[in-house]
């Protein structure tokens, strides 16, 4: 049975057409067990999706998705060190940090709003979105009241403010709730810190209700809810985990803050399907109950670059794949699923009689590239910049390095063979010996040690070449530094006087690169191919998914644009490119390659599999 709160949603969005919906201001406010629009009961159906993670130019399309699929908000986690990448240096205006033209595309489309700011938000994003200068600090304790920590986040969240304040239902805007956190119940208990955080948006003007999100269980939400601010359940699937939230933490609305479509993957795995006819009765739950309820994701987008996270669990360290398909009801290229369709089936049915969901937007198209030839351009070992002398080896992080590899290089002087130690490697490492590859180390494996055979040199030169993979975004655990985080020994004595050669491959980086114009036979290469698209061979204007099988580990850039990590372990051997990301004309592809020597060509496919 439809409840009279479903109808009146219902009516909200289409009695007058959804571009009509935020016309005028309105009112949003905590009831006891409903939300509240102007005074009448609403429930929120949304649907998650992150600027971030969408190439700019996408933005609106993915949000018409959202809406055609029968949502009426759009919920987005902010990403804190997107936004200040660098300490005290804030970008809420280029490109995809522009969050006011998110927020204003929302608002176009008639959409209402919800944000998840954190500062810490997990999403399977690199330190969960905090930024990872503030690892610098040896002893920091993220997440907890330490004053490092707060003066940090509330300077971004002052900054995020600012950024927010016009967006706000009660000036007019589309914004009707802020996220307290996230997940905090699994974490800590310290409601001190929470509360502290609550404070801060309201002392900076932010007058909208806020809400809390845990897992259905009484621990978690003993820790993790507030008096005064919604209750989020992730997911929240029955009547239990409703009455279950309502218990602990009376007198405000229970909302299923993630109801999942899908789930992440991990390098290594198969990727992840969600139960689709499992999500279906349990939407149905949620709409015949008048539940508000949001999609975890509608639409996943890529890890561009150097953003996946990790995680950290029984298996031990599990960084994420680059694509964030996430299985979710819209694909990584924004193609509408099986399970879309049957989920807009099912929310249509709940329309009034006469009324029609908003029309399906039409797909961007792909094209596929065919076979681009790729040639040895640089190594690694020929673009080294001045070294950095140390006694002991240091972490990216100690060294004002976020992202990308970093060489450490030493010479022997007491034992020159025997088992080669390298305690906490941070994540991934090839290792040489006098020039000569002789293996790897690997932390999702467990694999930190190495035999170093017998050389003919007098002082061998060991070298370590280490990718710091993505920082662990989810549990106690997330103080993740990268590179050789502890000492290093050789047959049981401790290697000291290391030359470190800071490598972040960031777009400065690969724009200086110079040939090496020599034969590359050590592994560490860049490989280089162009590539035309034409109008006349109809490829102009498409997306497409570079192909990457022929390679073993590494980062590809087009045109100057990381399109993220690939790894021939699997599942994901294809990356994502929008088509703003190419051009017209010439393009240029670049390929990092940890292991290969040999050039192979690469092509483009239509989709990730």
């Amino acid at each position: 049975m439809r409840s009279i709160g479903t109808v009146l949603v219902i009516l909200m969005l289409f009695a007058t057409g959804t571009s009509q919906a935020q016309k005028g201001k309105h009112t949003f406010k905590l009831g006891t067990k409903e939300f509240l629009l102007d005074g009448q009961p609403f429930q929120i159906i949304s649907g998650e999706m992150h600027p971030a993670r969408i190439p700019e130019a996408y933005w609106r399309h993915r949000i018409q998705m959202a809406k055609a699929m029968g949502c009426n908000t759009i919920s987005a986690y902010i990403f804190w060190n997107y936004h200040e990448s660098e300490e005290g240096v804030f970008d809420f205006t280029t490109d995809n940090h522009n969050l006011a033209e998110f927020f204003q595309i929302v608002q176009e489309e008639g959409m209402w709003l919800i944000l998840r700011p954190g500062p810490y938000v997990c999403a399977e994003w690199d330190l969960g979105g905090i930024p990872s200068y503030l690892l610098r600090i040896p002893d920091i304790k993220l997440r907890t009241l330490d004053p490092r920590y707060m003066e940090a986040a509330e300077r971004y969240m002052t900054k995020l403010s600012e950024v927010i304040k016009p967006f706000l239902v009660t000036k007019g805007g589309p914004l009707l709730m802020l996220q307290i956190e996230n997940e905090y119940g699994s974490f800590g208990n310290d409601k001190n810190y929470l509360q502290k955080i609550k404070d801060i948006w309201a002392s900076l003007g932010i007058n909208v209700p806020t809400f809390t999100c845990d897992g259905p269980t009484t621990e978690m939400l003993q820790a993790g809810t507030l008096p005064g601010s919604a209750v989020g359940l992730n997911s929240g699937s029955s009547s239990d985990d409703f009455a279950l939230a309502g218990k602990i933490n009376p007198g405000v609305p229970v909302l299923s803050t993630e109801t999942y479509p899908g789930w992440l993957t991990h390098w290594g795995e198969k990727w992840a399907k969600g139960d689709t006819t499992a999500l279906l009765k349990e939407v149905k739950f949620l709409m015949d109950n008048n539940k508000s309820f949001n999609f975890y994701v509608i639409h996943g987008g890529s890890n561009f670059a150097y953003t996946a996270g990790a995680n950290s669990g029984g298996k031990g360290y599990e960084p994420d794949v680059t694509s964030y398909d996430y299985d979710a009801p819209v694909n990584e290229q924004g193609i509408a699923t099986p399970k879309y369709y049957s989920l807009r089936k099912l929310i249509g049915s709940y329309l009034p009689k006469g009324k029609k969901l908003f029309p399906v937007p039409i797909p961007v198209p792909t094209a596929e590239l065919t076979s681009i030839d790729m040639q040895p351009f640089t190594a690694v070992w020929d673009n080294l910049p001045q070294p950095v002398n140390s006694e002991k080896p240091q972490t990216f992080e100690a060294l004002g390095q976020d992202h990308g590899f970093i060489l450490y290089k030493t010479q022997l002087t007491g034992p020159k063979s025997g088992k080669l130690v390298v305690n906490d490697i941070h994540d991934y490492a090839t290792v040489f010996l006098n020039g000569n590859y002789i293996g790897k180390l690997d932390r999702r494996d467990g694999i930190n040690s190495i035999d170093i055979p017998v050389s003919n040199t007098d002082a061998p030169v060991i070298e370590i070449l280490v990718e710091a993979m993505g920082r662990i975004n989810y549990g106690k655990n997330i103080e993740d530094r990268k590179g050789i985080t502890d000492n290093v020994t050789l047959d049981g004595t401790t290697l000291l006087n290391w030359k470190i050669y800071q490598l972040p491959m960031d777009k400065k980086f690969i724009w200086d690169l110079r040939s090496s114009g020599k034969s590359v036979k050590k592994s560490g290469v860049f490989f280089r191919g162009n590539f035309f698209l034409t109008s006349a061979q109809g490829n102009v204007g498409c997306d497409t998914f570079i192909d990457m099988s022929n390679y073993t580990k590494g980062i590809v850039w087009i045109n100057g644009h990381n399109l993220g990590r690939y790894w021939n372990i699997g599942p994901q051997k294809r990356l994502y490119c929008p088509a703003p990301w190419m051009r017209e004309g010439m393009n240029e592809i670049m390929v990092f390659d940890l292991h290969q020597t040999e050039a192979k060509p690469v092509s483009g496919m239509k989709t990730l599999e």
